[in-house]
């Protein structure tokens, strides 16, 4: 009996990494262009511009990103002063991140450019496919969830 063989192209797990990279390099010269952002930076400027206050743990757990992405992408935004810095009241070691009126107006620039890009997206598939796609990705996110409770 011949061993399984695991056909990379055609498993999901593959298919969902490659199509979410491809996906966010397209969308990345959206705000490379606009700003000369990396991606941990788009993604530091979009959490804070969504959720306000925040720390760099929120942040790195809120974008699915690793502690040094988040620093660096912080200190990046800091030097552009975006971003700002307080201490904890509570805790002196726990910084508290907000984005500086400089950092709200790019959000603010780049939510719309955000939202086109993914109507364009979008408009690709037909209604069924949009639907399918949705109601899958949010089948599977609950499935994921709910099996780590």
């Amino acid at each position: 009996m011949e061993p399984e063989i695991l056909e990379l192209e055609s498993f999901l797990p593959y298919r969902l990494y490659r199509l979410a990279d491809a996906v966010s390099r397209e969308f990345s010269r959206v705000y490379k262009d606009r700003h000369g952002l990396t991606r941990p930076e788009w993604r530091t400027l979009a959490g804070l511009g969504q959720h306000g206050t925040m720390t760099a743990t929120e942040l790195g757990e809120q974008s699915a990103m690793h502690k040094t992405k988040v620093s660096r992408a912080v200190a990046e935004l800091e030097r552009r002063r975006w971003l700002s810095r307080t201490p904890d009241e509570k805790d002196r070691r726990v910084e508290r991140l907000a984005l500086t009126k400089a950092g709200v107006a790019a959000y603010r620039e780049m939510v719309p450019l955000a939202k086109a890009f993914e109507r364009e997206l979008l408009a690709k598939l037909s209604a069924g496919e949009r639907a399918a796609i949705t109601n899958g990705l949010a089948a599977i996110e609950t499935s994921l969830v709910s099996s780590k409770d």
